[in-house]
């Protein structure tokens, strides 16, 4: 009986659930976001976000200005299909140059490099979008090639929902509600959040676009 008042005296009202969630983007502008790293074109259109590649640039981020640590990120993205990008998360800018180690090779990064933990958007054929990638520090820590049922749940061409979980040490990674990734790791257990438009180098074709909606971020306990 109590159920049913609150039902009619408040039909509208939002669960426990919705009400703990933010809006980490506003759909009209980037207030609470900046640019680092590389200078691909970041626009605001039709309450997404759209990131847009350019010659003779790196790989590019559009970052949160405030960190987080535990929480359920969601967001939704759509990307033409040849497009290598990420939402990352728990990462950090770097303050001066660094020098790390990926796949046994060394590699140097100018200040201001974005690198942490990603959620990888991968539309070509090997198909490891929700696996996670380490920017600028380890490389792959898990990618998708065990996980044929993720792999085929990115929709080419289409709006795909990503969802990120972070809690302590505990990543896990979903694309449109498919499990993708489910590791232990506590490199970095805070960060920001990032969207990145990937560097297409000498032969890429500056001018493709990425978009992302509906970015929300239900922080944790």
């Amino acid at each position: 009986m109590k159920t049913l008042f609150a039902v009619l005296l408040f039909p509208f009202a939002i669960s426990a659930e919705e009400a703990a969630w933010t809006d980490l983007f506003n759909g009209k502008d980037f207030t609470g976001w900046s640019q680092h790293s590389g200078t691909a074109d970041y626009r605001v259109e039709d309450g997404c976000v759209v990131g847009r590649t350019v010659a003779g640039t790196g790989n590019s981020f559009m970052c949160t200005t405030k960190e987080y640590g535990d929480f359920i990120l969601e967001f939704e993205f759509k990307v033409p299909e040849g497009m290598n990008s990420g939402v990352q998360f728990r990462s950090l800018i770097a303050a001066e140059e660094t020098e790390v180690e990926i796949n046994g090779k060394k590699r140097k990064f100018a200040p201001d490099r974005v690198y942490g933990y990603q959620f990888e958007i991968d539309p070509s054929a090997r198909a490891y979008t929700g696996g996670i990638y380490d920017e600028a520090r380890r490389g792959w820590l898990k990618d998708l090639k065990d996980n044929e049922a993720a792999r085929k749940a990115f929709k080419q061409g289409e709006w795909n929902k990503g969802r990120i979980e972070c809690k302590g040490g505990s990543i896990k990674t979903f694309i449109n509600g498919v499990s993708a990734v489910d590791i232990t790791d506590t490199m970095t257990t805070k960060g920001i959040i990032a969207l990145q438009v990937h560097g297409i180098g000498k032969n890429g074709q500056p001018g493709t676009e990425i978009r992302w909606r509906n970015i929300r971020i239900q922080e944790l306990k």
